[in-house]
């Protein structure tokens, strides 16, 4: 395939970084446009540095001077790293402005604003009206190991609590051998939080601390609930007491739940690697998983556990990148019929 044209939108928060990172060594996509109105005008590497090897000229864009840049009649990869409550609005009008061009857009969203597909739903976990209702339609919501394909042209990828439970409790859910009832602690370094800095983040706060925050009332919890069914065909209550790391990036879930009879660990591992044979970035490992082995990559290690009638998955990724833009950019691969691996096998560093 020849290069695809691709923009991000809320392009200056720490997905968005991660997500122009991605696309600056892609095979297919080129990056046209990184969209943020609070910083247009302003070059990409004076806000990540780090870049500046990749974008050392890019300058920001401003929401309503980009998309002339993309030829009419052209396919266009949109990342929305928007807000949540933000990233609806901002995409219908890219929608109509796209469509009065010709402009064939494929879009992963990766704020919440299209994971559940009506609006009372949205407007019951949010609080607020949701900012494009007539969209929600032409949206799925999936982890990526977890749905074959789609025949939308549209994604919204789920939380990273969500990716990194999800990943653990399905398999447990389609084996049959558990009841449906999860017990749910995850632990999330600051990057989770934005980065806009408050509280739970600063330094002096965070540092060599761990505490729970939300217990059984993280809005995530519906959000796993819907896709755990969809996933895997049972309904089950999710108990989620979401916890504060000490460290800025990665997530470490583990998700306890009691068998309905003899659970053998074998027999569980096998019901995991059976779902997850044809996929590249998840491990099945012996033990426990390590944040170590995953950070900055798009890799998931999950472990197992058994003892007595009660049975452990356990679940490690990073946050920003397989909880996020990584998965992104997997949903992103198979929009455009590349594999989900494209842009994404490189080797992360080791001690992080």
């Amino acid at each position: 395939m020849t290069s695809v044209p691709a923009a991000v939108l809320g392009a200056t928060g720490y997905v968005g970084g991660e997500l122009l990172r991605l696309i600056a060594t892609h095979p297919v996509f080129d990056l046209v446009a990184a969209v943020s109105e609070s910083r247009a005008g302003g070059r990409v590497m004076d806000t990540f540095p780090h870049l500046g090897s990749a974008f050392d000229d890019l300058q920001f864009a401003a929401h309503d001077a980009w998309l002339d840049r993309i030829p009419a009649a052209s396919p266009l990869a949109l990342f929305s790293a928007a807000p949540h409550g933000a990233s609806a609005a901002m995409i219908a009008t890219v929608l109509e402005q796209a469509n009065d061009r010709g402009i064939d857009v494929r879009i992963v969203d990766v704020s919440a604003d299209f994971r559940y597909r009506d609006a009372a739903a949205y407007e019951a976990v949010y609080g607020a009206a949701h900012g494009a209702p007539g969209l929600l339609g032409d949206f799925v919501c999936a982890v990526p190991e977890h749905l074959a394909g789609t025949d939308t042209q549209h994604v919204a990828h789920p939380g990273c609590f969500a990716t990194a439970i999800l990943l653990a409790a399905v398999p447990l859910l389609r084996s049959g051998v558990v009841s449906p009832e999860l017990f749910v602690t995850g632990i999330t370094g600051s990057t989770g939080s934005g980065r806009t800095p408050q509280q739970g983040t600063h330094h002096p706060e965070r540092h060599s601390n761990l505490y729970a925050y939300k217990a059984l009332a993280h809005r995530h919890a519906p959000e796993i609930v819907n896709l755990a069914e969809a996933a895997s065909g049972t309904r089950a209550s999710v108990n989620f007491v979401p916890h504060s790391g000490p460290f800025a990036r990665g997530i470490f879930a583990t998700v306890q739940a009691k068998a309905t009879g003899n659970a053998d660990a074998s027999q569980l591992r096998d019901a995991f690697e059976s779902l997850y044979a044809d996929t590249p970035f998840v491990r099945i490992v012996d033990g426990s998983p390590k944040l170590k082995n995953v950070v900055a990559s798009n890799i998931a290690e999950i472990g197992i556990a058994v003892a007595g009638d009660t049975v452990v998955a356990m679940s490690a990724i990073d946050n920003l990148v397989k909880g996020a833009a990584g998965g992104a950019m997997q949903w992103m691969n198979r929009l455009f019929g590349q594999p989900d691996a494209a842009g994404l096998a490189g080797i992360p560093p080791g001690w992080t």
